[in-house]
């Protein structure tokens, strides 16, 4: 198990870095033109409920599963680096793009997110996956693997920690704490609010703003046109954890059980909203190998922020499983 979770360790990460780089070829910039326009669409039923997804490629199914605001796009340097080796299938979460948006914040309980990503599987004719999430995403996968290990097959997390760590950094580090002022605003407001987005409104614009790529900027924009900013805010308002503490869709004081596949984690260093404080002793809460891949000088969308490595390194870490 590779530590590397306390700040003193992070440079460590240049070893598995430069391994992966050695083992595995960026798909991105190997391949021509726009994913967008080489991706296969489809959509699966969630008991009534239809999930849009992305796919590319053939092989060991790997899913794909993006947080806020986002849409399946996020993944598109890991899906370019994986499509060769792997069937990966990016979803848009319910609400989001061109998935269904039903009405209600019931609707968007963690139950019924982690029910979608099993219908994907399910619709692909798969009795199991490589899970994959960032942020909201990661939250669901966390617990997709946690109810629905049999679907597990391995389990990637980005940008978001395991919920017992943040649980405890939610009730014991004032840093965090402060850190999710604007999680406690979508909790309590409405997207109308002219301020809720960190003091902007919630439109199109402001929600891709962090965008840094201009051309998927443009993207982004249309597909939160098509979104639902009420259901964005509902995920937060039925998932995330209370002043009470517990983590993303853990309950204050719920015990959850030890996961047995293999865990790889990364985590952006200049993420303003979850501290990495929030990684240390996720070793102790499980029975197989984790590699937790800190990165400095990447912010919370670390697929984005550092995507050539964190794609090598991903399809390193894959293939080296593969039986």
């Amino acid at each position: 198990m590779w530590r590397t979770g306390e700040r003193t360790n992070r440079r460590c990460f240049a070893v598995v870095a430069a391994c992966a780089f050695l083992l595995a070829s960026v798909g991105g910039a190997a391949m021509a033109g726009d994913l967008m326009d080489r991706v296969e669409h489809g959509y699966a039923d969630s008991n009534g409920v239809k999930i849009h997804y992305a796919s590319i490629g053939e092989g060991p199914l790997v899913v794909m599963i993006h947080g806020f605001p986002d849409f399946w796009y996020s993944w598109r340097d890991q899906m370019e680096a994986l499509s060769s080796d792997f069937q990966v299938v990016a979803i848009d979460q319910r609400g989001y793009n061109k998935s269904d948006s039903p009405d209600g914040e019931e609707n968007y309980d963690m139950r019924y997110l982690v029910g979608d990503v099993a219908a994907v599987i399910r619709h692909l004719g798969r009795d199991k996956a490589t899970i994959v999430g960032h942020d909201w995403g990661g939250a669901v996968a966390w617990q997709f693997a946690f109810h629905v290990p049999q679907m597990t097959e391995r389990l990637i997390i980005l940008n978001l920690p395991h919920p017992n760590g943040m649980g405890r950094e939610l009730a014991n580090n004032q840093e965090q704490q402060q850190n999710s002022g604007y999680a406690r605003k979508f909790q309590e407001g409405k997207a109308s609010d002219p301020d809720i987005f960190f003091g902007m409104p919630m439109n199109a614009m402001t929600l891709s703003g962090w965008v840094q790529d201009e051309d998927a900027r443009a993207h982004y924009q249309a597909a939160f046109e098509r979104s639902d900013f009420d259901a964005m805010l509902a995920y937060y308002k039925r998932n995330y954890p209370s002043e009470d503490g517990g983590g993303i869709g853990q309950a204050p004081g719920q015990e959850l059980p030890r996961l047995g596949m293999p865990v790889l984690q990364f985590h952006g260093l200049e993420d303003a909203a979850l501290h990495s404080d929030g990684l240390n002793n996720t070793w102790d809460w499980l029975d197989s190998d984790l590699t937790l891949v800190t990165v400095p000088g990447a912010s919370h969308f670390v697929q984005q922020d550092a995507a050539e490595l964190v794609s090598t390194t991903m399809k390193w870490w894959l293939l080296s499983r593969v039986e």
